[in-house]
């Protein structure tokens, strides 16, 4: 019989560590020792592992019911999609459930396509929207297109990243959309400029395309505001959010104009697990964390001191916003999170080997960001 380990498949690079429990910004391995989370689980540790808050209200959830399909109504279901809905901007006011950014992303092209009659769907060089069928064929990277054409998915037209002019050329009136992410994350942590993205909404406006944000990493209070568009003060059609809406439990969410779901009846779309009582009570709670504990503050206050610290030790780039960073290294950025990973402090790479990634907690204190410098401040020699 194989192993544990073995049975499973090898799809993902493993970081050196065995994690048995989590607080805060930290892990703890099977040997006892504490490993300070700079990454996160991949940006989904909004509010640190195991707050006590979320940990109550996805036992409590549990203990009077675990699960139900979306074939019945939910209270739970029903106060986060108007809380969502109030922390959007308007006019992003219809909510839909599902499991994951991937499904999240792929039911918001989905939705741009069923609203404007179109099929052909515009994305930029270095973006990353997932694994489904529909996302593979946005998300910028060789593997990813030839899966998605081997699928018989039309490739996205693919527009050079902040470049208007070549928006311009690219958007007609045969767009159903263009899905971008505000702050690419797997590119690592590039932002869009204010300039893109205000001529990213006029020119969807102009030929009734439709504006998707991918906020599944940048999103849910990462980046100076609960949204990015509301950061950037620029709104979408439809926005999608996933991994730290509930601290580590699945759950995705597309919110979306009225204009682009009016259309939309019994039946189009559906998920049996999207939206289920445990899911959105840990997300509510997560929210509420959020509020209360005012991370958002924080991840722009403790940000802005990771990005000073790192220019002094004479990065010469930092790029991102709040806790979403990529430190551009000016050479390979592997061997210096080898040597983090040796000081026990968890670090992410990016799709540009140059870059090494900062996705923590939103509850990462300065403290905490001072043990990420010095440990980087010996890694760097």
């Amino acid at each position: 019989m194989l192993s544990g380990e073995s049975a499973l498949l090898p799809v993902y690079a493993q970081m050196p560590i065995r994690p048995v429990s989590g607080q805060g910004s930290w892990l703890i391995d099977e040997d006892g020792n504490r490993w300070l989370d700079a990454y996160g689980g991949h940006a989904v540790a909004a509010t640190g592992h195991c707050h006590p808050h979320v940990v109550a209200a996805i036992q409590e959830q549990a203990a009077k019911l675990l699960f139900y399909s979306t074939a019945v109504p939910h209270e739970n279901r029903e106060r986060l999609a108007a809380k969502l809905v109030e922390l959007c901007p308007t006019p992003l006011e219809r909510v839909f459930f599902c499991n994951s950014g991937a499904e999240a992303n792929e039911n918001a092209l989905h939705l741009a396509r069923r609203a404007t009659g179109r099929q052909q769907i515009i994305s930029l060089t270095g973006g990353w929207h997932g694994r489904t069928l529909a996302t593979q064929a946005c998300t910028d990277g060789a593997r990813y297109e030839t899966a998605a054409r081997r699928a018989g998915m039309p490739l996205s037209l693919k527009v050079a990243f902040n470049d208007v002019s070549s928006l311009e050329i690219a958007m007609d009136d045969s767009i159903a959309a263009l899905i971008l992410e505000p702050v690419q994350g797997m590119a690592g942590a590039r932002v869009c400029s204010r300039e893109f993205l205000e001529a990213a909404r006029r020119l969807c406006d102009r030929h009734g395309a439709v504006l998707i944000f991918d906020e599944v990493q940048c999103g849910v209070g990462r980046c100076g505001a609960f949204t990015a568009a509301e950061a950037f003060e620029v709104t979408p059609d439809i926005l999608t959010m996933a991994k730290g809406l509930a601290s580590g439990i699945p759950i995705g969410a597309v919110v979306a104009s009225d204009t682009v779901t009016s259309g939309i009846t019994v039946g189009d779309l559906g998920s049996t697990f999207g939206g289920g009582p445990v899911p959105c009570a840990a997300a509510l709670a997560t929210i509420e964390v959020i509020e209360r504990e005012g991370l958002i503050a924080n991840a722009a206050r403790v940000g802005s001191h990771l990005r000073g610290g790192a220019l002094a030790l004479k990065v010469p780039e930092v790029q991102g916003r709040g806790l979403l960073l990529g430190l551009r290294l000016g050479r390979p950025a592997a061997p210096v999170q080898r040597a983090l990973f040796e000081r026990r402090i968890l670090t992410g790479g990016a799709s540009d080997p140059e870059v090494l990634r900062l996705l923590p907690p939103l509850s990462l204190s300065i403290e905490e960001a001072g043990l990420v410098l010095k440990g980087l401040a010996e890694a760097l020699r």
